[in-house]
């Protein structure tokens, strides 16, 4: 029942987006991410969930709240004054997570694989961390996990030529206080360092589960605006809305992705941007292939790749 999700992280590479929401809060199809994470762990039952924080804390707060419109129970843990890292994050949360066994789930990737067996299997093993996986089809873009015939685990490798073969990791594990109960609290200290240590001072302790599961990545604003599409369906309209969003009605809109509190002004144009929150788009304006943020009274422009 319980899980902590790892929505702590800078976002660097979806810059500048991630200037205005910290990863996990960027809506996709109209929905943060986080909520479709939380979501997703409270159809499968998981309802005791914490949360980690470091950047841009109150936009994902605000969002989730408690998590009781969600039906689940929310907790926050706080990492200041700076991001302690894939690893360094759970031993923070151990006290707050309040359970031997939880499920880690990244809070900036999307999935829709069925936690019951990653359970069961993990549970079984009698391992420390085991990480759901798929083949990796993309080497030359993803780094991946090497395993042995066994499951068990035996390095990360980066992207390339070395990744040829390996699986990819989506995002979702299942684990063990025991895996990170050694760090020192306030260590900064990613799972790389950790898991391979771990594979080989007590071997078997990290395993992989193979499965077929979908992911959804949206590392970068190329990604973001794929995943966008992907969920919003080739049914649904060519644009995406959140909250509160003001068109005047001699403006255009096309194949846009409008976060919350948008203003667009008369006669204005806004072809395939990101509209961010809080962006009033000026009478006449207009915008194409944008990244639209609010500085100020301004809008600034980044050219969307």
């Amino acid at each position: 029942m319980h899980a902590l999700v790892l929505t702590a992280g800078l976002g660097t590479r979806l810059q500048p987006l991630t200037r205005v929401r910290a990863k996990p809060a960027v809506p996709v199809a109209g929905e943060p991410i986080v909520t479709r994470i939380i979501r997703w762990l409270a159809r499968q039952h998981v309802t005791e969930l914490t949360l980690n924080l470091h950047h841009l804390p109150e936009t994902l707060a605000a969002r989730v709240g408690d998590g009781s419109d969600l039906g689940v129970r929310v907790r926050y843990s706080w990492e200041q004054p700076e991001v302690l890292g894939s690893a360094g994050g759970p031993r923070r949360a151990l006290p707050i997570i309040g359970s031997e066994a939880f499920f880690l789930v990244n809070g900036d990737t999307m999935t829709d694989l069925a936690l019951e067996p990653l359970a069961e299997a993990h549970l079984k093993s009698g391992a420390l961390v085991t990480m759901a996986l798929v083949p990796n089809r993309e080497p030359d873009r993803y780094g991946g996990v090497l395993l042995a015939a066994d499951g068990t685990f035996s390095r990360f490798v980066g992207r390339g030529p070395g990744a040829v073969g390996s699986f990819h990791f989506i995002g979702v594990q299942a684990a063990h206080a025991g895996a990170f109960s050694e760090i020192t609290d306030g260590r900064v200290v990613n799972v790389h360092a950790v898991y391979e240590a771990l594979a080989a001072s007590k071997p078997g302790s990290i395993r992989g589960h193979l499965c077929e599961a979908a992911f959804w990545d949206v590392g970068t604003p190329a990604d973001y605006w794929t995943t966008n599409a992907a969920f919003l369906g080739s049914d649904s309209p060519e644009r995406s809305y959140g909250r509160n969003v003001r068109l005047d009605p001699s403006a255009r809109v096309s194949r846009s992705i409008l976060w919350d509190d948008v203003e667009i002004g008369a006669r204005a144009a806004v072809e395939d941007c990101v509209v961010t929150d809080g962006v009033i788009v000026p009478a006449g304006a207009t915008y194409r292939r944008s990244i639209l943020i609010r500085e100020g009274n301004s809008v600034i422009a980044t050219p969307l790749a």
